[in-house]
């Protein structure tokens, strides 16, 4: 479940994303080990896009800089209304006419800032468009890249890595770097042209008044790192239990019939119980601590627009500055702060963006599969003979796993392998099948060095049933005809009556139209491998590959899958990985493995008059001898 548990740490919050109100200003940033390098790649990819973005640019600082010449203008009409209002009072106290007031000129203000809105609505529309497609085409680049390079990647990559932390890189990054490009860029742009222009209309009205609001910057930093710092070790804690939380619940549900065979309801209830308390205080304080940035910026804001207001009434009694302009300034100051909150937000969101990008790029470098040669071969018509030459493998370089194999299979014979635990028999086969280039050595195919045969064409010789049944989420049929593309719906039923898998398809309510679900849990764990087996029949491979193909299906139909098999046996190279040597004492040969070396090699009944290694092994599940491993 670790991978699981993986998984579930990083969807904590949508996008990977927490924080209290201040977003993540109170979360613990992740941060990339080589920033600008990441940065410098990612880059790389918006370059074919470089003439949108520079107009995203451009419609962004537009829409940005028409919407900031509203207060400006609004406090023109303002000002006109208050002199016109104050030469009433004149008016009226000294007896003379009643002034009206400038209605055309107020029309005309209220006119241009419908037109400066509408504008900067427009701008706005047009940036958020453009940068979609900009975001959208490079993100699918990227995932088009992630998927091409997954299906180049060896198997050794998949065993030494938990799907978990694969699939976090394949969605949870790559969703993070979409939604960064397509929100947290455009809202960084807006951001900064909003704090420049608004200073330089600041500085247009008054740059005392101007020079106030900027002295109460500091405030607002030792506020925000004040809390940030108290409030991340809480966050810190809080994703820590949150992913323990989704661990715990998905393992409880998933083994749920395990957890009540076993009595362990009260105990998990209780694992559940005291993770859920730490999340709930951990989460309480952090949304708590991080909740009062807000209040107390709005606090010091408030403090910044009292003395906005003492020192532009006093200047506006002093005909320094008009009541328009005050107002239009006090409005600029609003929209000062709020800014630079965005812009630290944005830059920890990108600093997050950039160690997902990195976990991508990790991928994207991994070692690939060698290869194909320029002049590899496609072998139309194959054999099916195996030769196994000097072969040395290891997964590591310090600890040799398998040692001068030397093994010559001759067409349409079956090669049985077995052995203990850890011996090394599927690892003999998936070299077969060049899912792991050999350290020394030659595997051959008719003749041929399989480095030499296209990959395509070299696993297309073989058809495989495991001992992990692998159905994907679709009808029976389909999950049959995946053997072979071209396959006819008669050839599927007839490869599904030959591994007995017919008649229980029948009986199902949809018949071969049964909708299997993720796990395929819907059928048993045996007609799971009948529909493998079906499967492999249908493929019509020259060598089969067979591990422990009958392992999960009952005696009876065990004996119908053998007949079934020999048929099918017929005239194909056959390797079948056994653990019940019963199954396989017709074999042509039988490979002993142990310890990573063929130690014995011969017919059933010449390994058993031998009476070594494979008899120890034969009789232990005969009589229960104990068997001691060379």
């Amino acid at each position: 479940m670790s991978q699981d548990r993986n998984t579930n740490n990083e969807k904590g919050l949508p996008g990977g994303k927490q924080g209290g109100p201040m977003g993540a200003l109170g979360k613990p940033v992740e941060k990339a080990k080589n920033f600008k390098g990441t940065l410098r790649r990612l880059l790389q990819y918006l370059k074919p896009q470089r003439t949108k973005f520079l107009f995203v640019f451009i419609t962004a600082s537009l829409s940005t800089i028409f919407s900031i010449l509203g207060p400006k203008i609004m406090g023109k009409g303002v000002t006109k209304i208050g002199e016109g209002l104050g030469a009433k009072m004149v008016a009226a106290q000294t007896g003379k006419s009643v002034p009206s007031l400038d209605f055309t000129y107020i029309g005309q203000i209220v006119l241009i800032l419908i037109g400066l809105y509408i504008i900067s609505a427009a701008f706005s529309y047009l940036q958020q468009y453009i940068m979609a497609g900009v975001a959208q085409r490079t993100v699918y680049k990227l995932r088009k890249e992630v998927d091409e390079k997954l299906s180049r990647l060896p198997l050794k990559f998949f065993d030494a890595r938990t799907h978990g932390e694969i699939l976090s890189r394949v969605t949870n990054d790559i969703d993070n770097i979409s939604t960064t490009l397509q929100q947290s860029l455009t809202q960084l742009i807006t951001s900064l042209v909003t704090i420049i222009g608004v200073i330089v209309m600041m500085l247009s009205i008054s740059p005392l008044l101007t020079l106030i609001v900027i002295l109460t910057l500091p405030l607002y930093m030792v506020v925000t790192i004040k809390i940030a710092k108290r409030s991340q070790k809480h966050f810190s804690a809080q994703q820590k239990s949150l992913g323990e939380l989704n661990g715990l619940v998905e393992e409880a549900y998933a083994g749920h019939k395990i957890v009540k065979a076993f009595g362990h309801e009260d105990e998990t209830f209780a694992r559940f119980k005291a993770i859920n308390e730490r999340l709930y205080q951990a989460g309480y304080k952090a949304q708590f601590i991080s909740g009062i940035i807000m209040p107390l910026m709005r606090f010091v804001s408030n403090l910044g627009y009292v003395m906005i207001c003492v020192v532009g009434g006093v200047f506006a009694t002093r005909n320094m500055i008009s009541i328009g302009d005050i107002l239009a300034f006090i409005q600029y100051s609003r929209q000062f702060t709020q800014p630079i909150v965005q812009t630290a937000n944005i830059v920890n969101i990108i600093q997050s963006t950039i160690a997902s990008a990195e976990r991508v790029f990790e991928l994207l470098d991994e070692t690939e599969e060698v290869s194909d040669d320029i002049e590899a071969k496609l072998v139309p018509f194959p054999k099916g003979n195996v030769r196994f030459e000097n072969v040395d493998f290891s997964y590591k370089e310090e600890e040799e796993l398998l040692k001068k194999i030397n093994v010559d299979v001759k067409p349409g014979s079956t090669i049985a392998i077995v052995g203990p635990t850890g011996a090394g028999k599927t690892t003999l086969v998936n070299l077969l099948m060049r899912f792991y280039e050999i350290s020394n050595g030659k595997i051959s195919i008719d003749g041929i060095d399989i480095r030499d045969i296209k990959r395509g064409s070299l696993r297309s010789m073989f058809g495989m049933v495991l001992q992990d049944t692998w159905l994907f989420n679709g009808t029976i049929y389909e999950n049959i005809a995946y053997g072979r593309e071209d396959a006819s719906e008669e050839e599927v039923i007839n490869a599904a009556k030959a591994a007995h898998a017919h008649h229980f398809i029948k009986t199902l309510p949809e018949g071969y139209n049964t909708i299997l679900n993720e796990e395929a849990s819907n059928i048993s764990q045996g007609q799971k491998q009948l529909l493998t087996i079906a499967r492999a029949i249908l493929a019509n491979p020259v060598i089969l590959i067979l591990d422990e193909a009958t392992s999960s299906v009952d005696s009876r139909t065990e004996v119908y899958i053998q007949k079934a098999m020999t048929e099918l046996m017929k005239g194909r190279t056959s390797f079948v990985i056994a653990h019940r040597l019963s199954t396989i004492r017709d074999a042509e040969l039988i490979l002993v493995m142990n310890q990573g070396s063929i130690i014995e090699m011969g017919s059933h009944k010449d390994l058993l008059a031998r009476k070594s290694f494979y008899a120890d092994l034969y009789n232990s599940q005969f009589t229960g001898r104990n068997i001691e491993v060379v």
